[in-house]
């Protein structure tokens, strides 16, 4: 038979089938009907304890405390989830006799996994708020640690991720959630991603693994990898991590470089783990100093860093992740600390280890090596960016000190092919590589867009800078160019000055008008100076735009009086160091100092926590040196180099913007000043001098996107996209037809949802389109496209635009609120609409219901659907669509009423389509429907029946008033705190619903319409 188009269950029978005849789990039944689902099932639990000798009373001690910490009702499910992990990791530890030890019950067998009971359950029913269901529920011993939300081919992976993550919350529920380790979604054309507790979308993973091998679907392939027996208990005992708030797994790159580093280290081996920037190093390193400071208990870890911050944040990074670690003063206060059998681990700054009057290194070395530190245990020395200081002389006085520690060495750039040398002296050959190339087809990060701009040429004279103000507001509306005009004057005398300086601050400031990431306010930049007073120069510049008070300068700098005594020169001008005092003194004048800090430290913290957390308030640091390593903020969108770098230095300066930020954020963009890259072919190189290939694997070469090739690149494919998503359509392909494919039938009430995953597919084709377009919007011509193209382009924008909203409105979706549409509004309003700003009306965020309530159904049409042309079909479709799916939402909440609702929504239907009654009769009917859907009241409800809760009683007692209200009272009087999810408060309002209709099925019944009530 063919299997295109397979519905959800048909991949569902097919992974059981694989979990329980390749991976050898139990099939534990379908649950959909099953009473008492649980997180923790009690009887197989016991069971597996009593098999490992555990007596009756050390397991119920131990279920017990489990029970406790998985349903702690004041706490949030990261708090929940880490507690029930500590409990899985290392046992419950129980006291049965007050004669004999506390002693540990294991409730699992991290040593023996095929001693665990592996089990798998499908359609798991969960009773919490609101009834959820997921696919699959993956059990050990028990416990329930993996949860799979499968998709039909047709329906995104997205869809599967965002419905486990909306059953992780209080609402739903997270209660079940609370010993659950691994989040799978996956279905037949996607193949499989992976998060854990509270990941993100955007942050959900996929594996990699024997990528040669396609005897399976992927999503197969993966499941097997992930789940055997073997590998998904290690993932669970080596590969977990609760970081400050957020729980992770690691990326497959982290799992098998640790796998490498852990074969090396049990040899007493050294070597470099080579994982490019933003990859997350920090993790790796976590993770392996955890597992040998756990699998060696003669080992010590000392990780060496060579950046103040660096230091701070390994620091910060072990402390959250609950190991403690000494941090060290001096390279002498380090090797005290090793010289001593505690603590275990420890963190200094590479810089400590030098020393100052050394003539003859090589005779300082020989010394050393003569008489080295004595040090307690085996020691494992990590060093992070061990490309830099480290590889040279200072690394060889660690070396020299410490000659039987293991030193392994951490880098996010490549090697260059003159230090290879050296730096396998050092370390030894390479553990593990994971290249930027790999990182950015992987996602992990985000590829990098390169542009040059020669500003001396480009803003010469008044003549170039009128062309320059033309060349970069043409991709603008006209209103949006016209507000830019007005701001245009104060800005003209900035750039007509004959400083370079000025005409790079005019240039980034438009940036912040007319790119779109900048202009929205979701993203921001950092601008590299190549001095500390040119960025004090830079900074009081900011200070005379639009940027003001959105711009800061980190540089460290902290102003002593000592350092301008000398200045003073009599001639009434300011020296460069009297200009930076003065400036630094004037931005730090209201900055009261934080305890253990001085004003600069605190100003700089705050510039930086702003830039992270509120992109809209802090838009641009202006930097010499500091935060181009190991600053990794999500927003930071471009980077603007006005100095002179190269290599390492360059490559790390320019990974700051390519970190992943949502769906608007498509690339990390780099703006050259200085021409520092050199041309590859259609790429531009980061690296001039030659690097090691000594690693094989992928081209360690770094490369970047030429900004017009890479976005002439992704309009034509978001444009090609759409046309095929739009190829099924109908003819002749006007707006009912359009609502037909989009929305379905408005005769069969199912197809509105399940329709849904198209709409969402073309929601997100549109907006990639729009995004792609004011991309490169200013310089179509220049991307390659003639005259003709553009203005085609132009159309198809309109067109499909105009389509979306058609298929919104007849959907009853308002999107601006998704993620993948957060800067569409803004978009639209700067580059599309061209005839005026959109006024904002007071009927803006309403739906069509609540507005054919509020105004009449001939306004609702005339205000929301004037665009249908009065398409008489169309416009009823759209009407239909909005009280179906309103119908949907509130069915569960009154199920009575909501039924009526809908059979007379589908008599309505029935009779347009018969033609059985006149447009205007029609109209009258469905806004008398619509009134009744939005209210949510009959209008034969009994005064007295005057809250929701009431009148849904009402509504699905048979219409009995009396019986409604004794209902209604006894659920208030009886009812618990917190009692929605909680098996034992659920009891108290069954029970005394049941002492009201004495009726054991209809308690059942009813209790859900309770619990489908806010007021209650």
């Amino acid at each position: 038979m063919n299997d295109v188009g397979k519905p959800e269950y048909v991949t569902q029978e097919r992974v059981i089938k694989l979990f329980v005849s390749e991976l050898g789990y139990r099939y534990l039944g379908d649950w959909t009907d099953r009473d008492g689902n649980s997180n923790v099932e009690d009887g197989i639990l016991s069971g597996w304890l009593a098999e490992r000798g555990y007596t009756p009373e050390q397991i119920r001690a131990a279920l017990y405390k489990l029970r406790t910490e998985a349903d702690n009702y004041s706490r949030n499910l990261y708090a929940n989830n880490e507690a029930v992990y500590k409990l899985l990791r290392y046992g419950v530890q129980v006291k049965t006799d007050p004669a004999k030890p506390t002693e540990t019950v294991k409730l699992v067998d991290w040593e023996q996994p095929d001693k665990n009971d592996f089990a798998i359950a499908e359609e798991v029913t969960l009773k919490g708020n609101h009834e959820r269901r997921p696919d699959l529920v993956l059990y050990v011993n028990g416990i329930a640690i993996g949860v799979i939300e499968l998709k039909n081919s047709r329906v995104s992976i997205g869809d599967g991720i965002r419905q486990s993550l909306s059953n992780q919350t209080p609402e739903f529920n997270a209660w079940f959630f609370s010993t659950v380790q691994v989040v799978f979604a996956g279905n037949d054309s996607e193949g499989l991603r992976y998060g854990t507790i509270g990941t993100e979308d955007k942050y959900f993973l996929r594996w990699k693994e024997d990528e040669e091998d396609n005897s399976h679907f992927k999503l197969d392939k993966y499941l097997l990898k992930m789940c055997r027996k073997d590998r998904l208990i290690e993932l669970m005992h080596d590969f977990v991590l609760f970081d400050g708030g957020v729980k992770k797994l690691p990326r497959v790159h982290q799992y098998f470089g640790i796998k490498e580093a852990q074969k090396h280290v049990s040899q007493k081996k050294g070597g470099i783990i080579w994982h490019t920037q933003g990859s997350g190093k920090s993790i790796v390193m976590v993770l392996l100093a955890k597992w040998i400071l756990e699998n060696n208990p003669n080992a010590r870890v000392a990780l060496i860093t060579d950046r103040d911050e660096l230091d701070k944040q390994i620091e910060r990074v072990f402390t959250e992740m609950g190991e403690p670690i000494k941090r060290t003063t001096s390279g002498l206060d380090l090797m005290q600390q090793l010289g001593q059998a505690t603590p275990r681990l420890l963190c200094s700054l590479v810089h400590k280890f030098g020393r100052k009057g050394v003539n003859d290194f090589d005779a300082f070395i020989k010394d050393l090596e003569a008489k080295p530190s004595q040090t307690v245990g085996e020691v494992f020395v990590f060093v992070d960016e061990c490309h830099r200081t480290q590889s040279g002389k200072l690394h060889r006085v660690m070396k020299a000190m410490m000659p039987n520690a293991v030193f392994i060495g951490f880098t996010g750039t490549p090697l260059l092919k003159k230090d290879k040398t050296t730096s396998q002296e050092v370390f030894g050959g390479y553990i593990h590589t994971y290249k930027f190339s790999e990182a950015v087809a992987d996602e992990v990060v985000l590829d990098l867009i390169y542009e040059a701009r020669d500003i001396d040429q480009r803003l010469g004279s008044v003549g170039k800078i009128d062309a320059w103000f033309e060349a970069k507001t043409k991709g603008l509306n006209d209103w949006q160019k016209e507000e830019l005009k007005k701001q245009w004057g104060t800005m003209q005398y900035v750039l007509s000055s004959a400083s370079r300086m000025n005409r790079v601050v005019s240039d980034i400031v438009f940036d912040f008008s007319v790119k779109p990431r900048l202009s929205s306010h979701r993203g921001n930049a950092l601008l590299v100076a190549s001095s500390i007073y040119e960025a004090c120069k830079y900074y009081t510049l900011f200070q005379k735009t639009p940027l003001k008070d959105k711009c800061a300068v980190v540089t460290s700098y902290n102003p002593m009086t000592r350092d301008v005594t000398l200045e003073e020169t009599g001639a009434n001008t300011e020296t460069d160091k009297q200009f930076i005092y003065n400036t630094y003194t004037e931005l730090l004048q209201n900055v009261a100092a934080t305890p253990g800090t001085n004003k600069t430290e605190t100003y700089e913290e705050q510039a930086k926590k702003l830039f992270t957390k509120e992109p809209a308030n802090m838009k641009l640091l202006v930097v010499v040196d500091k935060l181009l390593t190991g600053f990794d903020v999500p927003p930071c969108t471009y980077l603007y180099i006005d100095k002179s770098m190269q290599d390492h230095g360059l490559f790390q300066a320019i990974c700051r913007t390519n970190r992943l930020d949502g769906e608007d954020k498509d690339f990390g963009y780099i703006v050259d000043y200085k021409d520092l890259f050199k041309k590859v072919e259609k790429a531009i190189a980061v690296y001039t001098s030659e690097l090691d290939h000594s690693a094989g694997g992928v081209d360690p070469e770094v490369l970047m996107q030429d900004r017009l090739t890479k976005g002439k690149e992704r309009l034509d494919n978001a444009t090609e996209a759409l046309t095929l998503l739009c190829e099924p359509v109908e003819p002749p392909k006007g707006e009912l037809e359009h609502i037909h494919y989009f929305c379905g039938n408005t005769e069969i009430p199912t197809d509105l949802q399940e329709r849904e995953p198209q709409r969402v597919a073309f929601y997100k084709g549109c907006v990639a389109l729009v995004r792609a377009y004011a991309n490169i919007s200013d310089e179509l011509d220049r991307a390659g496209y003639s005259f003709g193209d553009i203005a085609r382009i132009k159309k198809q924008i309109d067109y499909y635009l105009d389509v979306r909203e058609i298929v919104r409105k007849a959907s009853g979706e308002t999107l601006d609120l998704k993620p993948y549409e957060a800067d569409m509004r803004h978009l639209i309003d700067t580059y599309i609409e061209a005839d005026e700003p959109r006024k904002i009306s007071f009927f803006d965020n309403m739906g069509l219901l609540e507005l054919i309530v509020k105004t009449g159904i001939a306004n609702a049409i005339s205000t929301q659907l004037g665009g249908l042309k009065g398409d008489k079909n169309a416009i009823s479709e759209v009407i239909e669509n909005n009280v179906r799916r309103k119908i949907i939402k509130e069915n569960l909440n009154d199920p009575a009423f909501y039924e009526k609702m809908s059979a007379l929504l589908d008599e309505i239907i029935a009779a347009r389509k018969a033609k059985a009654i006149e447009y205007e009769e029609y109209l009258k009917r469905i806004a008398a429907l619509a009134a009744k859907v939005e209210a949510g009241v009959a209008e034969e409800t009994p005064e007295e029946l005057n809250t929701p809760g009431k009148r849904a009683l009402w509504n699905n007692l048979g219409q009995n008033e009396d019986l409604a209200l004794k209902i209604d009272e006894c659920v208030k009087h009886v009812r618990p705190d917190g009692w929605r999810g909680v098996q034992a408060r659920e009891q108290v309002i069954k029970a005394a619903i049941y002492g009201v209709v004495q009726d054991a099925d209809e308690v059942e019944r009813i209790f859900l319409i309770v619990k489908a009530q806010g007021e209650y």
